[in-house]
């Protein structure tokens, strides 16, 4: 069993929304749980009665229709609330006055606030200015962005004249936008001229004359971020500023649409091919936000939400919904650790952040840093911390109550673009334990199974949910009959949506279930027929002194599958047969021998996708001489090099 090492003060527990929904069921429902186990229990045998609960405590502002639920609970035809009309725009600008929306901030230093009413009269130049330019309902546009006020506006602008959204982050290459944007046809798109990074400006005029070209009968709007004179000279662009111009004083109206409609496409990373167009609808990832926020993540009007994430990864489209909360979004563009490794902590503190969101990568790199912030930084208003995009190690959650902060809810959370929120995540009336994701969602019903498809405890499996939930994709875009659609997601298990993850239910005798994952079914190892996850080997490596990071693959080896390590080195650090020999040393003793590497190889750098994560897919397929099917998923492509023709992988 793992460690407690963190519970809510039952005065935190007590002022908790969770709570407060627990009472709330009591009074308006005649439904009384003893705590947080009974409640996720409830939610999914009943998965309608929640779902309905859900809208009602949340306050939704739109019509339900007369059912919760059509087409039996079957996936993945299953739609909620059919009958049901809603605007997703609608919802998160109910909040009005000066209060702040939206603080954005540069690694320069640069600061712009937005209160509530100024981002409901931006999102109104927006919403008029689309539907002048000849934007319909069921229109795409398209946002080249980083992380500013205006690419919000410009969403939820969207939405509110019902055309569907899809965006991605400056860094991208005109190949990687075109493998995106190009498959949905979008009318406009909003490009930014350049973004800065680490200190240096990055010009994106080329690019986007490159991508137009790619783009037929797309209107350009460039938002002028450096100023520059190329892409202003961009022929047919028009700059923001004269695009919203003669719309400044329209009133904000919203179009209530069916609940199933179109809210965004989200993208695949898709380093296996083309990225997948994951068609999201607006009321189901308006109602599965309002369950991850409120009830499992405790966010309240008066927070400060924070989330280093980009335009390409599906936490900004998460984060966002914070305003349904009331809450202040802390949004940030730039290099987390530009101009020091605790600049984000400098941020915290400046800006009274209460919840800060980020990566495991990110987290493993400010310990490998040696930063104490609990010694430099005050953190008075920071109360939770999230952590995603990888498994969070155990190591990690120790760096963080020893220090960063001893009292904080740590929530290590999981899900994915597949789904736009969490299938695991954290749990505000229970413990923290080292190296867990706290529960299941509510109203997800969370299992592992074997390979024969059948629940089991005690052992690692496949992560899969057995019945429908609000935000499972409408479907793919341009995928006629929903073919890949299901061969995605419901071709391993009929009728279960089978996600990806390795990984174990861990119960507890206080009636908590925790998730331990253990990485992607897709780079789990199988040497001599033993599935092992790679997160399993990362933990141990990593927390050796010597190693940056790591990167494990199965290689085809004499009619079965061998392990090999690649390791990032720190500076000055140097891979002999001393610190080999530790290495399988500290794996053999704390995983097991047969997660010992048979090959233990130093290279320059890790490939990893534009949302961070390491690519054990695309490693594989260049160390057996394979072609990796879009390089322009990846950010470091050039990375890959590095592992072609390794003499060390030819015995």
């Amino acid at each position: 069993m793992n460690e407690i090492l963190w519970h809510p003060s039952p005065e935190r527990a007590a002022a908790s929304n969770a709570y407060a929904f627990l009472l709330w069921l009591d009074a308006t429902r005649g439904r009384k749980f003893a705590g947080w186990p009974e409640l996720w229990r409830w939610s999914v045998a009943d998965i309608e009665a929640f779902w309905d609960a859900v809208w009602d405590f949340s306050r939704l502002a739109g019509e339900k229709g007369g059912r919760v639920l059509a087409a039996g609970t079957g996936m993945p035809e299953a739609r909620f609330f059919p009958d049901g009309r809603i605007s997703y725009a609608e919802n998160l600008l109910r909040h009005t006055g000066e209060r702040d929306a939206l603080v954005a901030l540069g690694e320069d230093g640069s600061r712009r606030a937005w209160s509530r009413d100024r981002l409901r009269s931006e999102v109104a130049a927006f919403a008029v200015a689309f539907r002048a330019a000849g934007v319909r309902p069921g229109d795409r546009i398209a946002g080249w962005l980083p992380d500013i006020p205006e690419a919000i506006a410009a969403l939820l602008g969207a939405n509110a004249i019902g055309a569907v959204w899809a965006s991605c982050s400056p860094d991208f290459g005109a190949a990687g936008v075109l493998d995106r944007f190009g498959q949905i046809a979008p009318k406009l798109l909003l490009a930014a001229d350049g973004y800065r990074y680490s200190g240096k400006l990055f010009r994106n005029a080329a690019r986007i004359r490159e991508a137009m070209a790619g783009l037929p009968g797309c209107r350009l709007v460039i938002v002028p971020l450096l100023a520059d004179p190329d892409a202003a000279a961009i022929a047919d662009a028009e700059p923001l500023a004269a695009f919203l111009a003669p719309h400044r004083s329209a009133p904000l109206t919203f179009q209530r649409l069916p609940f199933n409609a179109p809210l965004y496409v989200l993208f695949s990373s898709g380093t296996t091919g083309k990225p997948k167009c994951i068609v999201h609808g607006q009321g189901g990832v308006l109602l599965k936000h309002a369950c991850e926020h409120l009830l499992h993540t405790d966010v309240k009007p008066d927070d400060r939400l924070f989330y280093f994430t980009t335009l390409g990864w599906m936490m900004w489209n998460w984060q966002v919904s914070g305003l349904l909360a009331g809450a202040c979004l802390l949004l940030f563009d730039g290099n987390p650790f530009h101009p020091h490794p605790a600049a984000l902590f400098d941020i915290a503190d400046q800006e009274g952040m209460t919840i800060l969101g980020t990566s495991a990568k990110w987290i493993d790199s400010v310990h490998k840093a040696g930063l104490e912030p609990r010694r430099t930084h005050r953190l008075d208003a920071l109360h939770t911390i999230l952590s995603t995009g990888s498994p969070l190690a155990p190591e990690s959650f120790d760096f963080i109550y020893e220090k960063v902060k001893p009292d904080v809810a740590l929530a290590s959370i999981s899900g994915g673009t597949d789904i736009v929120g969490c299938f695991a995540l954290g749990n505000p009336l229970g413990p923290v334990r080292r190296g867990e994701l706290a529960s299941r969602g509510l109203g997800l019903d969370v299992e592992v199974f074997d390979d024969a498809g059948h629940p089991v405890r005690g052992a690692k499996g496949e992560l899969v949910c057995r019945r429908p939930f609000p935000s499972q994709p409408i479907g793919f875009w341009n995928d006629p009959g929903g073919a890949r659609y299901r061969a995605a997601y419901f071709e391993r298990f009929p009728g279960v949506w089978h996600h990806g993850d390795f990984c174990e239910i861990v119960e507890h005798e206080d009636g908590t279930a925790g998730i331990v994952i253990s990485g992607r079914s897709d780079s789990v190892l199988n040497p001599g027929g033993v599935r092992i996850g790679t997160a399993e080997i990362y933990r141990q490596v990593e927390k050796l002194p010597e190693i940056t990071e790591a990167i494990a693959i199965g290689q085809e080896w004499a009619g079965d599958v061998r392990i090999v390590l690649f390791l990032r080195l720190v500076g000055g650090a140097a891979l002999d047969a001393a610190l080999e020999d530790r290495i399988r040393r500290t794996i053999r003793e704390n995983a097991s021998p047969r997660h010992v590497p048979a090959r233990i190889v130093a290279v320059a750098d890790i490939p990893r996708t534009r949302s961070g994560k390491i690519s054990e897919v695309a490693v594989r397929e260049v160390v057996h001489g394979r072609a990796v099917k879009n390089i322009e998923a990846l950010a470091n492509p050039e990375a890959l090099n590095f592992f072609r023709n390794r003499p060390e992988l030819a015995v």
